[in-house]
């Protein structure tokens, strides 16, 4: 198994689990609200669906008719960058969920066949830097993993966390500059020492061993952290240095403009 195929069974998986949640649901609590302000269970759906869809006519860029198509997308988002992404998942989200679900499915195989067949050593066009295949089943995981923690919060449930989320947690680590920067400040020089430990009791390291900044603690709460699915103060995780503590405030593992987050409940996850 690739690389790419292990991303793609666990995005697979992912994903199932909050098909299965959302499948079970009647057509009013469809319309749940979620932490997300102004999106319900469809909209975030939809918006799912919608990036899944997105993602394959990217990979479809390599002909002229398929980078016409991905060029019409990146004009749209040049015209509204602030309201494009909600604007669809919004549009899309009116549509009746065994609609929204049958467009999820197709959208979701489209996009495994897209990267499984896009050529090695390419990279795919996106809306920031070009990704390889597996950076983008890599995004598409942590994506398809926070917004399924909205929906599980809406609808008062919360599946099993695996080790799946490792995935999640590597973006957090790799996108600790961005959040600097996201936020208009300048990235430590110096590397930190990130441990975690996974839901099944392992341990997960990045960093040098003797690096003086060093964060630890559940993976599951940095992942919800760098998601920006939990405060910071509801958390356990540890910070050694000012700007361990300083970069745990504004973590930010997705694309865009800073995040404003969640409020502080007073009660650890």
């Amino acid at each position: 198994m690739t690389v790419l195929d292990g991303v793609l069974a666990d995005l697979s998986a992912e994903a199932e689990q909050l098909r299965t949640t959302v499948a079970a649901l009647d057509a009013d609590r469809w319309r749940t609200a979620t932490p997300a302000q102004g999106w319900d269970v469809a909209t975030t759906i939809a918006h799912l669906l919608w990036t899944d869809e997105v993602a394959v006519l990217a990979a479809g860029a390599l002909t002229d008719d398929g980078k016409q198509a991905w060029d019409a997308v990146v004009l749209q988002a040049i015209e509204d960058p602030s309201g494009f992404v909600d604007a669809e998942a919004l549009r899309i989200g009116r549509l009746a969920p065994g609609e929204l679900l049958a467009r999820w499915d197709a959208a979701r195989t489209a996009l495994g066949a897209a990267l499984r067949g896009y050529p090695d050593g390419l990279k795919m066009p996106w809306f920031g830097p070009p990704m390889a295949p597996a950076s983008m089943a890599t995004a598409r995981f942590m994506e398809t993993w926070a917004h399924a923690l909205d929906v599980y919060d809406a609808v008062g449930t919360r599946p099993e966390v695996t080790d799946r989320i490792r995935h999640v947690a590597h973006i957090g680590v790799r996108t600790r500059d961005f959040a600097y920067a996201t936020n208009g400040l300048e990235a430590p020089a110096a590397p930190f020492r990130v441990e975690l430990t996974a839901p099944s009791g392992a341990l997960w390291t990045w960093g040098p061993e003797d690096a003086e900044q060093r964060v630890a603690g559940d993976a599951y709460e940095f992942c919800q952290l760098v998601t920006q699915r939990i405060h910071r103060d509801d958390t356990g995780l540890t910070a050694v240095g000012a700007d361990a503590e300083q970069w745990l405030t504004i973590a930010q593992a997705f694309a865009g403009p800073a995040g404003g987050g969640r409020e502080a409940t007073g009660t650890p996850a």
